[in-house]
């Protein structure tokens, strides 16, 4: 009865329902909502004042912002789109089209935060699409869910293996290591690819998605300088060759070699190096020839670092004005690098092709012109302001950076070595490798800091302290025995079936995270009092969380392809219901056979 339990208790179970309340309700963001629950929970005494900001100390705060920043490097990098790109070309069927970048997906999701290794594959995903002639909707949920299951696999797939780690840690055990929830993620991720590739068919197919962020804000095609270069593979290769290289996302209008211009060059017309190339592109074909074929940015050079000057180059696109200094005059005339210390990468305007007899710094500039522009980070939004141009919000451009290849892709395989030998703490391995990549040049600090999920890292700090008062007050007993008491005389598999369930249904209504800092306590009770070990049933719940397939709103991995694909909220249930009973009826029995009771 609830005159039994303590005051201490009560406030607790207050904390967790108006948790929920406020999740459900939607109105206030999760990290707002955390935040002020540990306010709350502070002022009244459910979490020690002392212990109130231990949360921004855990290591699981660590690992996430880590793998996030070495995770946008390996995105950036354009290895895995280039290669995916290769190997879908020559998959015609729809259901190994889906099946491939599934798997993809769902494997990678295994080392690389799952929101970074969707956001690689979403674009390739639409283009696949297009190409096919289908729907998005058919391609984008599978990746979604492939993204979520693929990080059970290892313990920094997913922030629930992480949570989970910290509360076994609770109970007087040692941490779960690296590699430890293989055995149960990875047949379970298996298993989804396989539905996935099939199960797609459960989508609408009619399902017109919002244009992605990118199309929103569609430019017409750039007109750039590319130089090619002394270790260009196109030396010596046809206009042809380039086109095809950038799949038809390029067009050369001119070739300049030495003092001869020669515009409109056949396809046949063969590259020399030192050609500067004058193309017509956006800037994601134009980003492909500068890293698919070695090809240099004519306009990136020139700007030399200041004595004193703490600063990195950037690169924005802006629109000229009106009462621009910039109309009707040249950026050879202006002195465009000398007086302002940018560099003009690329032009268009409104659709209209700018002329191939023109050099880019012989373009006269009208009202209107887009410009992608190089300068110094702390000083571009000044500059602009002199210039008369306003810079357009909502797109990412990264012309001017080399793709990396496979280098953050080593730098992270070192860290899961070092971590899975217990060399170092999973902790300092992951955030070595973040730092690591920072130093070689993978990933600037602007982006790197760009990267970090804030808002999931504040709500994390302020819910670890809330999750620790579960079990502090005692509020996880009471839960456990209670849940114990509904799970009677039944069978071990019943209960950790219970304890899944139980956790896939809750997700979708909190933060998963959340859901695991509420239920782990929980778990390890209802373990104690069966006279069971806690591991089934922690990795119950860890599984359940991650495995949220019924609403977009649990994981933002689900919301993030809402637009793109068009899918209402009852859509999730098409397809996320069956896969979450195969997950269920299938993740039980392997629970209990890897971790036995």
């Amino acid at each position: 009865m609830l005159t039994d339990i303590p005051l201490i208790q009560l406030a607790a179970f207050a904390i967790i329902i108006a948790m929920l309340a406020l999740f459900i309700w939607g109105r206030w963001r999760y990290d707002l909502v955390a935040v002020l629950l540990l306010l709350v929970a502070t002022l009244i005494g459910v979490v020690p004042s002392e212990t109130a900001f231990s949360g921004f100390s855990n290591p699981v705060v660590i690992i996430i912002a880590s793998v996030l920043v070495v995770s946008r490097a390996i995105q950036q990098s354009g290895l895995l789109d280039g290669v995916m790109r290769l190997l879908l070309s020559r998959v015609g069927n729809v259901s190994l089209q889906i099946g491939v970048l599934t798997a993809c997906v769902t494997l990678l999701s295994a080392f690389v935060k799952n929101v970074g290794t969707l956001g690689i594959f979403m674009p390739i995903a639409i283009q696949t699409a297009r190409r096919s002639g289908q729907s998005p909707s058919i391609y984008l949920m599978p990746l979604a869910f492939g993204s979520l299951i693929g990080g059970t696999i290892t313990q920094i797939g997913t922030s629930p293996n992480l949570l989970i780690t910290t509360i076994r840690e609770q109970q007087g055990l040692p941490p779960y290591r690296l590699f430890d929830f293989l055995p149960v993620g990875l047949p379970l991720s298996l298993i989804a690819i396989v539905f996935l590739a099939v199960g797609w068919r459960l989508l609408p197919k009619d399902r017109i998605g919002t244009p992605a962020k990118e199309d929103k804000f569609r430019i017409a095609d750039y007109t750039t300088e590319l130089r090619v270069g002394e270790g260009s593979p196109l030396a010596g290769r046809s206009v042809g060759d380039l086109e095809d290289l950038c799949e038809g996302a390029l067009t050369v209008t001119a070739i300049t070699r030495g003092r001869m211009h020669q515009p409109i060059p056949n396809r046949h017309w063969i590259l020399a190096r030192g050609d500067i190339v004058t193309a017509q592109a956006d800037t994601a074909g134009v980003k492909r020839a500068v890293d698919a074929g070695k090809l240099e940015l004519v306009g990136a050079e020139g700007l030399n670092q200041k004595d004193g000057r703490n600063d990195q180059l950037d690169i924005v696109e802006a629109i000229v004005t009106s009462g621009s200094p910039l109309v009707d005059s040249t950026a050879r005339s202006l002195g465009l690098r000398q007086r302002f210390e940018v560099n003009l990468l690329a032009v268009s305007r409104g659709g209209r092709r700018i002329t191939a007899a023109t050099r880019l710094q012989s373009h006269a500039f009208h009202v209107g012109d887009v410009l992608v522009l190089q300068g110094w980070e702390n000083q571009l939004a000044k500059t602009l302001e002199e210039m008369g141009c306003l810079p357009l919000a909502d797109r990412s451009v990264n012309l001017g950076r080399s793709g990396y290849g496979a280098i953050p892709i080593l730098i992270l395989a070192a860290a899961m070595v070092l971590a899975s030998l217990r060399v170092v703490s999973v902790e300092i391995a992951f955030f070595g490798s973040a730092v690591l990549t920072m130093l070689s040049g993978q990933i600037s600090m602007k982006e790197a800091y760009e990267a970090i999920e804030w808002p999931v890292i504040v709500m994390l700090g302020a819910l670890i302290p809330i999750g620790h008062a579960m079990k502090d007050t005692g509020a996880a007993t009471t839960i456990g025995d209670w849940l114990t008491m509904a799970a009677g005389n039944a069978p071990p598999e019943i209960a950790v079936g219970l304890i899944l369930v139980t956790s896939m249904i809750l997700t979708p209504f909190l933060h998963h995270a959340a859901a695991v800092l509420v239920l782990g306590p929980v778990a390890a009770v209802v373990a104690a009092n069966l006279g069971y070990s806690p591991d089934p049933f922690l990795m119950a719940v860890a599984l359940g969380c991650a495995c949220d397939f019924l609403t977009p709103i649990g994981h933002q991995n689900n919301l993030l392809v809402m637009e793109p694909g068009g899918y209402r909220f009852g859509d999730y249930w098409r397809l996320g219901l069956p896969l979450s009973i195969l997950v269920a009826v299938l993740g039980t029995p392997l629970i209990m056979w890897v971790w036995p009771l």
